[in-house]
């Protein structure tokens, strides 16, 4: 299955409630695991200091404490709540904790490993003083931190982090993975993340991590195709100094299995482009000054007649005409649409535009793009993504690819789907451009819009690590993702 659940805090305890056993039956199993993780990771530490919280969190914690101890190893535990503030199954651990003589320490920084278990899933906001004291003193402390479920202070829900959050080096999360630690910023404290089985039945989320397996969706050619049928892709875009992207996203294309490329590009910047794409039709459209005019349309429109999908924006440049160019054609293209760079500063204030479309289409902005689409600040898309991009996905009434180091496909209506795969090496100009040609040439081969832009972030991630593989992730760049997306594919 391509699709991970990917867990929110109501959707956990939906599933807790879903569980025939009892709550305390879970705090056990989830502290064993943690506890046996301690154990694998960490064989070496003289010492484990547990932090614990008044919640369920703060009680796996005691579990794992006490499991410890059990385990011949040294431990402590640091209560930052009072004794009178834990009750329930955590108050039951607390006793046992103590029947099994775990010491307590007031200060806990002398632990070789650190476990945070101050707060689970159900924290959201920001840590409250002493909470956000000992959060401190965790990242201060010179000892690895394995979390427990989340990292403390990240929302699990939605990976926010709206104060200060523990750095964990490794997370042991329970029953699935959550929402808030796939989703930037959150995901940025979790260090290694591995799953848990404590038991709980498997249920339906509503976001969903992307798996390589996405790639098995992709249409590739068969025996009975030509260059038509195996999907024919338009790029429009292109102008002076700028020549690079369009030719990047037209490569990408084919590099992703189209059989077809035609790149409406400015004629007089045609010669350029046909130096540099060996294997696309260029046709040279009106141009003033090195950029597309609206007097190209009826020529983008002409070549689009045997495009099975179009890709607008990349190198088109910030002008007026160029914004009145992207606006005629949304208004007139039939195919799939993916809108990228310049096509969407042209889109800004005109998302009407796209709303009023009856064929699908997909928009790929960067967290700065999409705060321009929704008159935000970038800061305040990059610190709730998964808010961002489903308010992109429905103001726009289309698939919105935001990319990152957790790329998040959203849908109008449906759950996020986040893609992790890649590495750093993606941090570089151009690769955006390479995305926009993988997503319209799955489109090209009849994919649905947000399964063919997750599989189109799945396979440049891929590629990315292929490439890395060659050339190291220090130095890549984005033609070597190009050149390693047919083997990713393949």
């Amino acid at each position: 299955m391509w699709r991970e659940p990917l867990y929110t805090a109501a959707e956990m305890r939906a599933a807790e409630e879903a569980y025939e056993g009892t709550t305390l039956d879970l705090m056990e199993s989830a502290g064993t695991a943690a506890a046996e993780a301690v154990l694998r990771h960490y064989p070496d530490a003289r010492l484990v200091s547990v932090w614990c919280g008044g919640g369920s969190n703060g009680g796996d914690g005691l579990v794992v404490a006490r499991k410890l101890r059990e385990a011949d190893r040294e431990v402590e535990i640091r209560l930052i709540v009072a004794e009178d503030k834990l009750t329930g199954d955590a108050a039951e651990n607390l006793r046992r904790a103590k029947d099994a003589d775990v010491p307590f320490t007031e200060d806990g920084g002398a632990g070789d490993v650190l476990v945070d278990a101050v707060f689970g899933t159900g924290f959201s906001g920001k840590p409250r003083p002493d909470s956000a004291r000992a959060i401190d003193q965790m990242n201060r402390a010179d000892a690895p931190a394995l979390a427990l479920d989340v990292p403390s202070g990240v929302d699990a829900s939605t990976g926010e982090v709206a104060g200060p959050a523990v750095e964990a080096e490794r997370t042991v999360t329970f029953h699935g993975r959550k929402v808030g630690l796939a989703v930037a910023p959150g995901r940025f404290h979790t260090g290694a993340v591995e799953v848990a089985d404590i038991g709980l039945p498997s249920s339906e989320t509503r976001h969903r991590r992307v798996t390589p397996e996405i790639l098995e969706l992709v249409p590739r050619r068969g025996p009975r195709d030509n260059k038509y049928t195996a999907g024919s892709v338009l790029v429009v875009g292109g102008s002076t100094g700028l020549t690079g992207a369009p030719s990047l996203t037209a490569q990408a294309a084919l590099r992703a299995g189209a059989g077809i490329v035609t790149a409406c590009v400015p004629a007089s910047l045609n010669m350029v482009f046909e130096q540099r794409l060996l294997e696309v039709i260029t046709r040279p459209c009106a141009d003033e000054d090195g950029s597309l005019t609206l007097d190209a349309a009826d020529a983008v429109l002409e070549a689009a007649e045997r495009a099975d999908a179009v890709a607008v924006g990349p190198g088109l440049g910030r002008t007026d005409s160029a914004r009145g160019l992207v606006g005629y054609l949304l208004n007139r293209l039939d195919k799939p649409v993916v809108l990228d760079a310049d096509g969407l500063w042209a889109l800004s204030g005109h998302l009407d535009w796209v709303f009023s479309r009856d064929a699908p289409t997909v928009l790929t902005p960067h967290a700065g793009e999409l705060a321009r689409l929704l008159d935000r600040d970038s800061s305040w898309v990059s610190e709730r993504r998964l808010l961002a991009v489903q308010s992109g996905a429905d103001d726009a009434g289309a698939v919105v690819l935001l990319k990152g180091a957790d790329t998040l496909v959203a849908a109008p209506g449906r759950g996020v789907l986040v893609c992790d795969l890649g590495n750093p090496g993606l941090a570089t100009a151009g690769t955006g451009d390479v995305l926009t040609g993988i997503v319209v040439a799955l489109l090209a081969k009849g994919m649905e819009a947000q399964p063919a832009a997750a599989a189109a972030a799945a396979a440049g991630g891929a590629a990315a690590d292929l490439a890395a593989e060659r050339h190291g992730p220090a130095g890549l760049i984005a033609s070597d993702v190009v050149e390693a997306l047919s083997l990713a594919l393949s």
